[in-house]
């Protein structure tokens, strides 16, 4: 298998085989994001990718059941290069029931629904889409380039092609002058986004990164920690899904937590509110990372 660059994958992805059908990213302009600033984006030969594919699935064969497709907004590829790619994966690894990738909304809405129930078909069953913030003045200050109503289209489209969803969240997105609309306007959209699966990660600002010429010259403020876990309580009091997997097993998050929303709603409420009193531990700051 050959891949380039650093590789990111969700932490649910960890025990998954990643194939790297694209590089990088093809949007690339989120102001707190390096994650793929070294490369520029291109969709891999698809003869290479299937190579990988083949000789993946002639070392691992049926250990491999969960396949995640990276790099950052795979989604992006044509049909022509999916289902090639699918049946590979199906034809390499006889125990697969997973095939995912990361999901730019705009991904989403310029498929048809016909391509979009094709790669369902196929095999594509879970995106992962990152809104970050459902406040349009956050999004459009982090320039994540989709808007709160193109996110509830895109999980539309998807939920309509059988798709699963799991949309992530970023708490300090808003900084200290949109905390409170941040999250209230995130709790919003999760809600009608309606995934199947939640979670929020806590933004880190990473040097180099025009987040970070932002903050040196004052135009932005990372909240402070109980400000970051009031955002995250905010989050969870008032996202009403319908029956969400939520998470912040995340390393860049100062507390994990887990439970399904709004099932377990008041437990995971009264969970932050011990953390802000002081009677629960926080990760420790050399624990945490990207």
């Amino acid at each position: 298998m050959r891949y380039e660059g650093r590789l990111y994958r969700p932490p649910s992805e960890a025990d998954a085989y990643i194939v790297q059908a694209t590089i990088g990213c093809s949007w690339n302009h989120c102001v707190y994001c390096d994650m793929y600033r070294e490369k520029t984006f291109r969709v891999r030969d698809l003869a290479e990718t299937l190579a990988d594919i083949e000789a993946a699935g002639r070392r691992f064969g049926d250990r491999v059941d969960k396949v995640f497709v990276a790099d950052g907004d795979a989604l992006v590829m044509p049909r022509t290069h999916w289902e090639p790619l699918l049946a590979a994966c199906r034809r390499a690894f006889p125990a697969l029931r997973r095939v995912s990738c990361y999901a730019m909304a705009r991904n989403v809405v310029e498929k048809s629904d016909e391509e979009l129930r094709a790669l369902r078909e196929a095999g594509l069953t879970l995106y992962y889409m990152g809104p970050e913030s459902g406040d349009d003045v956050t999004l459009r200050r982090i320039a994540k380039g989709d808007d709160h109503d193109t996110h509830v289209e895109a999980a539309r489209r998807a939920k309509r092609a059988g798709v699963a969803l799991s949309a992530i969240f970023l708490l300090g997105a808003g900084g200290t002058e949109r905390s409170d609309e941040h999250a209230r306007a995130s709790a919003r959209l999760a809600t009608a986004m309606d995934p199947e699966f939640l979670s929020a990660l806590t933004l880190t600002v990473v040097p180099e990164t025009p987040l970070a010429t932002l903050v040196k010259r004052g135009r932005f403020e990372l909240p402070a920690v109980p400000s970051l876990l009031g955002e995250l309580r905010t989050f969870v009091a008032e996202a009403a899904p319908t029956d969400a997997l939520f998470r912040t097993n995340h390393a860049s998050n100062h507390l994990p937590l887990g439970g399904r929303l709004p099932r377990d709603r008041d437990r995971i409420v009264a969970t932050l509110d011990a953390a802000l009193d002081g009677r629960i531990a926080l990760r420790p700051e050399r624990a945490r990372g990207l």
